[in-house]
């Protein structure tokens, strides 16, 4: 039997941190929008590794950070944190592991990437932490295409289990990340959370990222590199001074880092 630990979540706070003001029902209608909404006002990101600032395993410690700290995160916060939101609103949510292909196509460490199924009348996969992704949940189905905004999805069968593919246009379909349907506990993620935060094997250990879906598309601070996606149409330019990225930061992440903290 999975043990989960919930604390006592200002639940209107975080609403009002991603803007919603739909519907609270738990249903698939409500899971689409929260997704969706979560993915538009908090940002992908890594920038607490970079600071030397460590990053704790647990729901009240996400909380702050994404709520209290107007902040960002990586998969163990984005989806750690959602998944206690949707509890508390009465969503039945059990917590993922996944391993993200290595660019040599070998599966990355267990407890990789925390994803999340969400159980309605239907089983559905939610993941408002892996960056440019699905928008919406997708049906956690075997075989079954599911277009959207980003491309095409599919979830098929593999040898260790259920692989989440991508196909854009006319491009071959591309491995997402493979996961298993084992329910997990919160702190089965807390080595891979450390191992991300400190192996120089980890791509969150080698450079700065902060990403975040928009309606039209999507902007990214890549290291010293804004990039800006609209309608299908990139745009890349340098970020010449420590100053202008941390002035980009707060105009398209509303994102501000206290340097002071260690």
């Amino acid at each position: 039997m999975q043990v989960i630990f919930i604390f006592n979540m200002n639940v209107r706070a975080y609403l009002n941190r991603i803007a919603y003001a739909g519907p609270i029902t738990p249903d698939a209608n409500t899971l689409r929008q929260l997704h969706l909404t979560h993915l538009m006002a908090v940002p992908f990101e890594n920038l607490d590794i970079h600071n030397h600032r460590s990053i704790i395993v647990g729901e009240d410690a996400f909380f702050r950070k994404i709520v209290e700290q107007n902040r960002g995160g990586f998969c163990y916060e984005l989806n750690g944190a959602f998944a206690a939101l949707l509890r508390a609103l009465g969503f039945k949510v059990i917590l993922l592991s996944a391993r993200v292909p290595r660019a040599d196509g070998s599966p990355g460490i267990e407890f990789d990437h925390l994803t999340l199924r969400v159980d309605l009348e239907e089983p559905w996969l939610a993941d408002v932490g892996f960056g440019d992704s699905f928008l919406e949940p997708l049906r956690l189905q075997v075989g079954n295409e599911q277009p959207q905004r980003r491309g095409v999805f599919r979830i098929v069968e593999s040898a260790d289990g259920l692989l989440l593919q991508r196909r854009e246009g006319d491009e071959p379909w591309k491995a997402e990340y493979n996961f298993t349907l084992t329910p997990r506990q919160l702190q089965d993620f807390a080595g891979g959370c450390h191992y991300h935060q400190t192996s120089p094997d980890s791509p969150f250990t080698r450079k700065r990222i902060c990403s975040i879906a928009s309606p039209d598309g999507r902007v990214t601070l890549s290291d010293m590199k804004l990039i800006v996606t609209k309608n299908g149409r990139k745009e890349e330019r340098i970020v010449e001074t420590e100053e202008e990225w941390r002035a980009l930061l707060k105009e398209h992440f509303n994102v501000v880092l206290d340097i002071t903290m260690r």
